[in-house]
């Protein structure tokens, strides 16, 4: 659900950006932002969704609301993550486009004209197409190999090495903000909608300041909700693995008869059965794992707890909408 406003017209443009811990970026970040948005000429809003922040980002955010008309700031109750920020800066957009960027000044602020032009243009969705990363030989390859691997698994076509940064029409932000599911994986629910898309080649920057707060536990976490709610090919890895072992111990039981019955030579012990076995209970827990992170996630949604809580919001003209989304 969106939140309603009455201060003012809707806004061609919202720029949805999620903090947390940014204070060193968002000064440079805010100067960027509005010197871009207001040579477009176009009436635009920024919409800081503040996900638990423990450092002076609050503090400077709460700044900008007072001074600045057009910015608008959600304070969540905690840190939720990252995608969560995302969808709750959805539910408070109100601009007919509607901008998705980091705050950390990866993503250029003035890739967002050449997004404003392909909207114009027709397209519903403009997301941006890293070409180079200025980032450790690890890291990069990490992220190539999940773009490809989710690529090919995935169950409907998504371009490879797009993040979050994009543009989206207001049609697609009402679908988005309508979808019920909690372990949000923006980038594939944005090819998930379909409509008009296009991809724009942009060189991404390096941190600003600060350090990543992409851990790798986190980055595990969101490869996960991209592989586990876009595919069922790990399930049906499943079935595969089992007519594998089956085979292989057909082809063992085979090998056991003809080697007794022909007299040929062959090594005997409990190596071999040891062997079998745990290759057997190898696959067993792994196919349990697989279906456990698909029943844990269906447990999430069943529980239906809010997708999130707001403590306080800024620069809205009045505070009377939900604190929560379902």
């Amino acid at each position: 659900m969106s939140a309603s406003f009455a201060n003012g017209d809707t806004p061609r443009l919202s720029v949805i950006l999620p903090i947390f811990n940014e204070e060193q970026s968002l000064p440079s970040l805010y100067q960027r932002l509005s010197q871009v948005l207001q040579s477009s000429k176009d009436e635009y809003e920024l919409i800081f969704v503040n996900d638990g922040s423990a450092d002076r980002s609050a503090e400077l955010l709460e700044d900008l609301a007072k001074h600045d008309p057009r910015v608008r700031v959600v304070a969540l109750s905690r840190n939720f993550g990252h995608q969560v920020a995302l969808s709750a800066g959805l539910d408070h957009s109100r601009g007919r486009a509607v901008a998705i960027m980091d705050a950390d000044l990866q993503d250029p602020p003035e890739v967002l004209l050449g997004f404003l032009e392909k909207w114009r243009q027709g397209y519903a969705v403009v997301y941006a197409v890293r070409k180079h990363r200025k980032e450790g030989f690890l890291k990069r390859s990490a992220y190539a190999l999940f773009y490809r691997t989710f690529q090919s698994m995935a169950e409907i076509e998504v371009p490879l090495d797009a993040g979050d940064f994009c543009l989206l029409d207001r049609r697609v932000v009402d679908i988005l903000v309508a979808l019920p599911e909690h372990h949000r994986f923006l980038r594939g629910l944005r090819s998930w909608v379909g409509f008009k898309q296009i991809g724009i080649e942009y060189d991404r920057d390096e941190r600003y300041g600060g350090q990543s707060k992409y851990s790798l536990r986190k980055l595990v976490q969101l490869a996960l909700s991209g592989y586990v709610g876009f595919s069922l090919l790990p399930l049906r890895a499943a079935t595969w693995c089992g007519f594998l072992s089956a085979g292989i111990g057909f082809l063992l039981i085979l090998w056991a008869l003809i080697t007794r019955f022909m007299e040929i030579p062959s090594p005997h012990g409990w190596t071999s059965t040891i062997a079998a076995i745990l290759f057997v209970g190898g696959v067993q827990l792994l196919m349990l794992g697989i279906i456990g992170e698909y029943l844990g996630r269906v447990y999430d949604e069943v529980r239906q707890r809010p997708l999130y809580l707001v403590q306080s919001r800024s620069g809205f003209a009045s505070d009377d909408a939900h604190l929560t989304r379902l």
